[in-house]
């Protein structure tokens, strides 16, 4: 039996009948507010926006008002693209869109300035040591970009994970802050390139190349790299405490920043784009796609586990387990809520047990604490409310 299984609380007696038909509320001590973490976040998202407007404005004084609005536009295309696979990645186990929004803004706002910044330090550095155009673009592309620009977007995550360690918890939860600053920054950045293409003129057809190559071929580039970093993280998240989780960030910082390397450095020494892009790039993207889904089954039985031992204590009905705990068992519970109009109350039954399952997780791992308790009895008695919701039988607070 693993650590703190042992605990879990049995369901009252009219809850435990209520998991056959209606339940009563079970009344429970609310989680202690913690106002310092909402100001955090605030506060982060603040500073994180501003730093975004500055960047916009320094792009709109390069590339006018009309090629910034155009630029930003085409470049809606990729983030799109990016946004619908990482809602997919965060489908289980949702985040909180503030966390999600902040690390956005992190990525197109706050790692953009950082890198902007350093990159007008090197190219004066490079000119005052009489260097060629072609040196400084090797090492802008391969030493700098990778080095300046890792370091920057796992900046955010870092800070994701001290100050709102409880939405950290595990691997999966990295990649998805991860790719949440990933897109950001290739949002801006791509702002940057599809601008500069405008600016340069020469009809469509130059706009079109650049937009293929970055909107449509490589639109998850800097995702894959900062989800590295995202994936050590979260990996110290889910099973140790607060230093081991800054060291898991310089370590993962290490191949993101190869990884990003290897594929801007090598457009340097290969004479064949498209077969270099087919022979490396696409069975690296296959092969982080396939690493995903990998976790995302870990997920599912993470929570198959930890609800089934709440269904022997009372809580659930073990027929509902798999309902709850299985994508297949999902998908039928939401065609039949549909079919009695029940739909938001599905998911929201749905969810509520899966944050119970990864807070008895967080239990499991050893953040036994009083305010982690707290939280499994605030779980606890959101699923009997949105049961009872579900059921149509008001909930009374």
């Amino acid at each position: 039996m693993e650590p703190y299984a042992q605990r879990v609380p049995d369901a009252p007696f009219p809850v435990q009948q209520g998991t056959h038909n209606a339940t009563q509320p079970v009344l429970v001590r609310p989680v202690r507010p913690r106002p310092g973490l909402a100001l955090a976040g605030t506060a982060g998202i603040v500073l994180a926006g501003i730093a975004l407007l500055v960047v916009f404005g320094y792009l709109v004084a390069v590339l006018g008002a009309s090629g910034f609005l155009v630029a930003g536009i085409i470049a809606l295309v990729p983030l799109t693209i990016v946004v619908l696979v990482v809602r997919w990645i965060d489908r289980w186990e949702p985040e909180p869109r503030t966390i999600l929004a902040f690390a956005f803004l992190w990525g197109a706002g706050v790692s953009v300035l950082f890198a902007l910044l350093v990159d007008s330090e090197v190219q004066n550095l490079i000119n005052a040591m009489g260097g060629t155009a072609d040196q400084f673009q090797f090492a802008q592309a391969a030493v700098q970009a990778p080095i300046v620009e890792e370091f920057g977007k796992g900046l955010g995550l870092l800070l994701i994970f001290l100050f709102a360690r409880r939405y950290f918890d595990g691997p999966v939860d990295g990649i998805v802050y991860a790719a949440c600053v990933g897109a950001g920054f290739a949002f801006t950045e791509n702002i940057q390139y599809f601008g500069i293409a405008i600016l340069e003129g020469g009809g469509l057809g130059p706009i079109a190349g650049v937009f293929i190559v970055r909107g449509l071929m490589s639109p998850f580039a800097h995702v894959m790299f900062t989800a590295i970093t995202g994936f050590a993280i979260g990996i110290a998240a889910h099973r140790s405490g607060m230093f081991a989780g800054v060291v898991a960030f310089f370590v993962g910082l290490v191949p993101a920043i190869l990884l990003h390397a290897f594929w801007n450095g090598a457009l340097f020494f290969v004479p064949d784009f498209f077969g270099y892009y087919v022979l490396v790039q696409v069975p690296l993207f296959l092969l982080a796609i396939g690493f995903v889904v990998y976790l995302r089954k870990q997920e599912q039985r993470l929570t198959f586990a930890r609800l089934h031992e709440y269904a022997e204590a009372g809580w659930f009905n073990p027929a509902e387990i798999p309902v709850l705990a299985t994508a297949a068992g999902r998908r039928q519970a939401k065609r039949w809520a549909a079919s009695y109009g029940l739909s938001r109350q599905m998911r929201r039954y749905i969810a509520d047990a899966t944050g119970l399952a990864f807070v008895r997780q967080r239990l499991i791992r050893g953040h036994d604490d009083a305010h982690t308790r707290d939280e499994e009895r605030q779980s606890l008695n959101a699923i009997v409310a949105s049961r009872r919701a579900l059921q149509g039988v008001p909930v009374r607070r």
